[in-house]
């Protein structure tokens, strides 16, 4: 009797984890692509956030011609109030698309696991990459968090979220 139902969950595990998969799917490099996609390697530059120059575009920045882009205003606002705490918007230039410095709380990143930090870089990632913008997730401490990164040069858009392990690795040295 507990080998069936060892079993049976077996069988919904496996099911689980294949459904799971599917989303990864969409945004991993595709096998045509020849080198992997992945995030700009310029500095954050936090004093944008005190001293804006006309070229970018913070969470203070305000339009008065209209709705400016990226548009994360809205996703701020309705659930990642604490969570998200500023960002930086760079245009694009001759050399490399759009690109969104997101600065998080790190007291409320650290809390949160693998998952709702993935779920929380492709909600952002996908409104980003709406406007051709491509994302990368700071703390206060200039440390890379996280990444979503879109070839936009492709069609269909090929995208790679990549997730820093550092705090996993903290979480398991705690545990022992």
């Amino acid at each position: 009797m507990l080998r069936q139902k060892l079993l049976g969950c077996r069988k919904i595990l496996l099911l689980v984890l294949r459904l799971s998969a599917i989303p990864l799917s969409l945004v991993l490099p595709s096998l045509a692509e020849t080198s992997p996609l992945l995030p700009s390697d310029a500095p954050l530059e936090l004093d944008l956030l005190t001293k804006p120059n006309d070229t970018v575009i913070t969470a203070n920045t305000i339009s008065p011609q209209g709705l400016t882009t990226p548009s994360l205003w809205l996703a701020k606002a309705n659930s990642e109030n604490k969570l998200l705490d500023n960002w930086i918007a760079y245009p694009a230039s001759a050399k490399a698309p759009g690109r969104v410095d997101v600065i998080v709380n790190q007291q409320v990143w650290s809390i949160l696991d693998y998952l709702e930090r993935y779920s929380f870089v492709n909600r952002l990632g996908n409104v980003a990459r709406k406007d051709v913008y491509n994302l990368r997730v700071f703390n206060y401490q200039q440390e890379l968090l996280a990444s979503y990164t879109c070839n936009f040069q492709i069609s269909p858009i090929s995208c790679r979220i990549q997730i820093s392990s550092l705090n996993r690795l903290v979480l398991q040295q705690s545990s022992e």
